[in-house]
């Protein structure tokens, strides 16, 4: 077998450069279904976190997504003035606020989530077949391992 130059067999880097391709590609147009117009991705990525989440302060949202606390401040600014989160006291620190989700907020990452969960499962029915599926589905239960310590 082939070695590749770190001592990774070529099976094993083409598997690593293939899945990193379509799942970017897929994440990509999990994107564009999910009609964020008007969102930089940074910017749903904050939605999202706050609402897997809850509320937080900027600097632990900063942290979680490993950018600035300044990069945060301007992300969750501009949704502030889109009236997707809010902020308000920390009730054990009040001098620290926490951002949280307004109404507006969730419905929106709520009818992101729906699109894209509409989207994919349509996708997967229309273009393959039951036997098809059943065999992405092996295949993501062996993926699933990349994802423990």
């Amino acid at each position: 077998m082939e070695q590749h130059p770190d001592d990774v067999s070529e099976s094993a880097a083409r598997a690593a450069r293939d899945v990193r391709v379509v799942f970017s590609r897929l994440r990509r147009r999990l994107r564009e279904v999910a009609g964020s117009e008007g969102l930089t991705p940074s910017q749903v990525s904050a939605l999202t976190l706050i609402s897997k989440g809850g509320a937080a302060t900027a600097s632990a949202l900063a942290s979680a997504e490993g950018v600035r606390p300044q990069s945060m401040a301007a992300t969750l600014g501009v949704l502030e003035q889109y009236g997707l989160i809010m902020r308000s006291p920390d009730p054990t620190d009040g001098r620290r606020q926490l951002v949280a989700l307004t109404d507006t907020g969730r419905a929106r990452v709520e009818g992101d989530r729906q699109a894209r969960q509409e989207w994919l499962s349509r996708a997967l029915e229309d273009r393959y077949t039951e036997e098809e599926r059943r065999t992405l589905l092996d295949a993501l239960a062996l993926m699933e391992r990349l994802t423990r310590p």
